[in-house]
């Protein structure tokens, strides 16, 4: 109707969300919002994300869909950004700031998720389950030995929540574990859970059996695992990585496994989701990749849908 006022905006496109949307849409509505909701299915591109540029939206629920600097200058009312998750690496957190954007994630929501997963990887690298499975489901029966966990030396690359949920559990499977983190600080929890801690990556990358990665896509640990890096490795060594494809160099991983220099590798993510048909990496045998699941649990999804919805709620009353 002419004249009548228009409710404000909060467009939502995380695919996940919509399975547990029902009280975050209560909780947006409640105070006055009209939902838009990314109903495709899939990630947003940013051309998708520009065709909302017309509906005065003045907050955005964002999962990986990319919220650049481009993108970010074409939304004219928006206020805030509450991430569905906790990496953050998808938004132009500079541009946001310099547009007076606020932005917030949804903190220790799918920490246990994340780290079962990797903890699923690593048995799978061990034991070879998702082999085994099929050659019996194919009426085959043919046994591939397997290694076992326990007594492994594990090294956890970043000391965050992740990565600490991840040592406790690797400790109740009596597994030696260290910890390699620059900017970590908690002596207690090195010493409750009688954890080693490396200062040197070079040094401790040499000795260990496992490598699991917790830590954010930045410039200073963009491709941290790289062909240096896997020279020094054991060749009977695995790599596990359920934090951001773009930790590890996939030209020199594809090397490193082709040539031997690590024995087999475990992603939940990659530089490009999905990969190119015919990517040389993921079809290799001794190389795993799932679909950057390791947040997609009934538990996880739920906890970030009720959180990132109060988040965008406490950011947009912060800006009035």
């Amino acid at each position: 109707m002419k004249g009548e006022k228009q409710m404000p905006k909060i467009l939502i496109t995380p695919k996940s969300f919509q399975k547990y949307k029902e009280k975050p849409i209560e909780m947006l509505t409640a105070m006055g919002y009209e939902v838009i909701e990314n109903t495709t299915g899939k990630t947003l591109t940013e051309e998708q994300l520009l065709s909302y540029i017309n509906q005065d939206i003045i907050g955005i629920i964002v999962g990986v869909d990319p919220l650049t600097e481009e993108v970010l200058q074409k939304f004219p009312s928006l206020k805030a950004i509450s991430k569905y998750g906790v990496g953050m690496d998808n938004i132009d957190l500079q541009a946001a700031a310099a547009l007076g954007i606020k932005v917030g994630n949804a903190k220790d929501t799918n920490n246990i998720s994340v780290c079962e997963l990797a903890l699923a990887l690593m048995f799978e690298c061990a034991r070879k389950l998702s082999s085994a499975i099929k050659g019996v489901k194919d009426f085959g029966w043919d046994r591939s030995i397997g290694i076992e966990l326990t007594g492994k030396h594990l090294l956890i690359v970043g000391g965050g929540k992740i990565g600490k949920e991840v040592t406790k559990r690797a400790k109740g499977l009596a597994m030696e574990v260290t910890i390699y983190d620059p900017y970590m600080r908690d002596e207690e929890f090195l010493q409750a859970h009688q954890i080693g801690y490396a200062t040197d990556f070079a040094e401790i990358i040499q000795q260990v059996d496992i490598v699991s990665l917790h830590l954010p896509a930045t410039p200073e640990t963009k491709h941290l695992m790289n062909a240096t890096v896997f020279e020094k490795m054991k060749p009977s060594a695995m790599l596990i990585n359920t934090a951001r494809g773009e930790l590890v160099d996939e030209q020199a991983l594809l090397s490193a496994l082709v040539q031997g220099q690590i024995a087999i590798a475990a992603q939940d993510v990659y530089s490009v989701e999905p990969p190119e048909v015919g990517d040389a990496l993921v079809q290799l045998d001794n190389f795993i990749l799932t679909p950057h699941i390791g947040a997609y649990t009934e538990e996880a999804v739920e906890r970030m849908a009720i959180v990132s919805t109060q988040n965008i709620l406490n950011l947009l009353n912060e800006q009035g």
